[in-house]
């Protein structure tokens, strides 16, 4: 039996980065209300200011800030009140020393005015108005172009769009933007004893299919499309047959099962057949998902996945997604959020591998906790009742109880 030589996570990344590169293809144009999770393939810049004008972020009266100087409640700043800002309209005069204009939140604000009191500091009498507190140059003001200004670029090719990048979007006048088509992952499973999900009963030793689901599910959640490919038993002939198949109409191709070494495991083979340059990982040191196979058929990516549920899907979230990130063009870093919390209790590991442990949060007086979750890599509970994994480093034998941890969250 030949044995895998493993690679250290950090060593992986660098190997994705150095063998993928954005997959050439014809933008595709979409409307904002469905370009949500989408990767911008082209950068947009602003052709116009945001806001196209001064405007007030509170209600309260328009005024000439050093007018408020020494304003306080036993001696206010008297203002003659001359009208008001109407919501969708350009104040109807400027405003002269002396006077001041009422002005609802989002109004524009009228010429010789550079700050607005708040409505709460001010009393009315008939045209007079009380002003009892001072207020700053530009306070409660958001000033032309101060979001967004004309001619800036406002994102850059690569983003993954947000609500928040498409809200950004509309307020420049974008209702449609060019993104990277969806990338086709076709998915795989293989195995004797595997079965699919719906069987109504199992005969002794078969198994339901729960890695295809589970996976066509992360698949669509990172924007990118799922075929599921069935089910192929374990047999070398029909695994490359079927694979040839789906590589031919897909960009990613996952098999899940047949990673390992055993003798009946004909993924490595299949894989080594399917293009080249071929296999450039087999083995990463870490737990779960040590056996995992990474290769590249010419600008097509395949991944052979552990079979068990746990392992398949820390690979999906480590690796697999870095490789769609690379394909698609969008520019990110793995793991990038993470919650500060403290072990709630000691946990060991084996040296010189990257151990990935399974935690649920727990809020405390004193901050979040992370308490382990242990289960071999089959049962996909373990994943379920998880909040988050806390990543125990190979130069580390086990962390400590109340130690500080990083917590990536699971989504």
């Amino acid at each position: 039996m030949r044995l895998f030589e493993v690679q250290p996570v950090a060593q992986v990344f660098r190997a994705i980065d150095q063998q993928f590169s954005p997959l050439v293809h014809q933008p595709e144009i979409v409307s904002l209300e469905w370009a949500q999770g989408r990767v911008l393939a082209e950068a947009v810049t602003a052709q116009e200011d945001v806001p196209g004008f001064d405007r007030s972020t509170v209600d309260g009266y328009a005024v000439r800030a050093k007018e408020t100087i020494g304003a306080s409640e036993s001696l206010p700043a008297f203002f003659t009140r001359v009208g008001e800002v109407r919501m969708g309209e350009v104040p109807s005069r400027a405003l002269h020393p002396g006077e001041t204009m009422y002005i609802p939140t989002g109004g524009m604000l009228p010429q010789g005015a550079d700050a607005v009191v708040m409505i709460e500091q001010v009393e009315e009498v008939d045209d007079l108005v009380n002003i009892y507190r001072p207020v700053a140059v530009h306070e409660n003001v958001i000033f032309r172009g101060e979001d967004v200004h004309q001619g800036e670029m406002l994102l850059p090719a690569g983003v993954r769009l947000r609500p928040q990048e498409i809200g950004a979007l509309a307020a420049v006048g974008i209702d449609q933007v060019a993104v990277v088509p969806r990338l086709r992952v076709a998915i795989l499973s293989t195995g004797d004893e595997v079965v699919p999900a719906a069987t109504p009963q199992l005969r002794p030793g078969q198994i339901r299919d729960v890695n295809a689901p589970a996976l066509a599910a992360a698949v669509q959640r990172d924007g990118a499309e799922a075929i599921v490919g069935g089910i192929v038993a374990d047999d070398a002939t029909a695994l490359l047959q079927r694979c040839s198949e789906l590589l031919h109409d897909a960009d990613l191709l996952l098999l899940s099962g047949g990673s390992s070494v055993g003798t009946r495991d004909h993924t490595e083979q299949v894989i080594a057949s399917l293009g080249e340059p071929g296999i450039f990982v087999h083995g990463i040191a870490l737990h779960p998902g040590k056996p995992a196979i990474l290769a590249r058929c010419g600008q097509k990516a395949v991944v052979g996945l552990p079979g068990h549920p746990v392992s398949a899907l820390l690979i999906y979230d480590l690796f697999v997604r870095r490789i769609l990130d690379r394909l698609s063009g969008h520019s990110s870093l793995p793991w990038q959020a993470q919650i500060p919390a403290r072990l709630t209790r000691n946990v060991a590991s084996h040296a010189g591998q990257s151990d990935y442990l399974r935690v649920r949060l727990l809020a405390r007086s004193d901050g979040w906790w992370a308490d382990p979750i242990f289960g071999k890599s089959g049962l996909i509970t373990t994943l379920v009742k998880a909040d988050g994994l806390v990543e125990i480093p190979p130069e580390r034998e086990g962390l400590r109880e109340g130690e500080g941890v990083a917590v990536y969250p699971l989504q």
